[in-house]
């Protein structure tokens, strides 16, 4: 069995920060961006959580060339520390786990966080080092109640503002299942859409029985229209659902007898002459090679 190399010596070195020189600028603007404030708070609450990716720049003077990290360098430096804890990679590629991965979804983060507080973490030390609210460590900690369990799996991978819970909690757990299918059908998890759905939502598939208040610049009139037409959007979504598979087959069937009949001189020959244009056609057919393509 061949053995794979390691891209990183597993031990994490302690280097003066003096010592790491930076691979990149980072942008001005960087200091005041939301991001970089929530990594400073979380550094100065818990501490350094992911090393930095250094690579011996000088052996001799102990210079390491920074790959991967400039944002916690930064903030570090600007907290007073002193060392960082780094790993040390193989070679000087600049890569980057964080490209990489998928981030977290917005349910593994809220399991996380009722995770801590279970382990004694309290609310306020999770908001500082997050730099968030308490109100919002809150939300996230109730993010699934009142969610049914089919919707909380369709939203498992995802990413999406707490606030979308808060819409959904409106709605029984049927329309729940509904909306979440419709809004990632349309690749929109967005507030403007879950409220959209709230409102065409017939009074029958709410919890509390009440349509919500009317929206801004919209008429009864229209939200009438609204509700009627999302129902009919929701009847040929479930349409297009069940029949997908089977279109799917037939589609990438005929493309591949369309190619071998191409193959046939004879029918190559005589589509040409009669008819060029055509052949062109069933030719750019014959050579998709994804069913996304134009």
């Amino acid at each position: 069995m061949t053995q794979v190399a390691l891209a990183f010596t597993p031990q994490v070195l302690q280097v003066p920060l003096a010592n790491i020189l930076p691979s990149r600028m980072l942008p001005a603007s960087v200091p005041g961006s939301v991001k970089y404030i929530q990594i400073r708070c979380s550094i100065q609450d818990v501490g350094v959580i992911e090393p930095l990716s250094v690579t011996v720049s000088d052996s001799a003077a102990g210079q390491y060339l920074l790959l991967d990290g400039h944002v916690r360098l930064m903030a570090m430096r600007e907290l007073g520390y002193q060392e960082a804890p780094c790993l040390l990679a193989n070679d000087d590629e600049a890569y980057t786990y964080n490209s990489k991965i998928n981030r977290l979804s917005t349910l593994q983060e809220t399991r996380m966080l009722q995770e801590a507080v279970n382990k004694g973490v309290s609310m306020e030390h999770l908001a500082r080092a997050l730099n968030v609210d308490v109100s919002h460590v809150l939300k996230k900690l109730s993010l699934l109640e009142g969610i049914c369990p089919e919707a909380v799996a369709l939203l498992r991978d995802r990413q999406f503002s707490v606030e979308i819970a808060r819409v959904l909690r409106k709605m029984k757990p049927t329309r729940q299942v509904e909306c979440i299918e419709l809004m990632l059908s349309a690749n929109s998890l967005t507030m403007n859409y879950a409220e959209a759905l709230l409102a065409a939502t017939p009074v029958e598939m709410l919890v509390d029985g009440t349509k919500p208040a009317t929206m801004k610049g919209v008429t009864p009139e229209q939200m009438a229209r609204m509700e009627r037409e999302m129902a009919n959007l929701q009847g040929q979504y479930k349409l297009i659902e069940e029949s997908y598979a089977e279109d799917v087959l037939n589609l990438v069937l005929a493309q591949g007898y369309m190619a071998k009949l191409l193959e046939n001189d004879a029918v190559k020959r005589y589509i040409t002459q009669q008819n060029p244009d055509i052949y062109e056609q069933l030719k750019l057919i014959a050579e998709l090679n994804s069913l996304d393509q134009p």
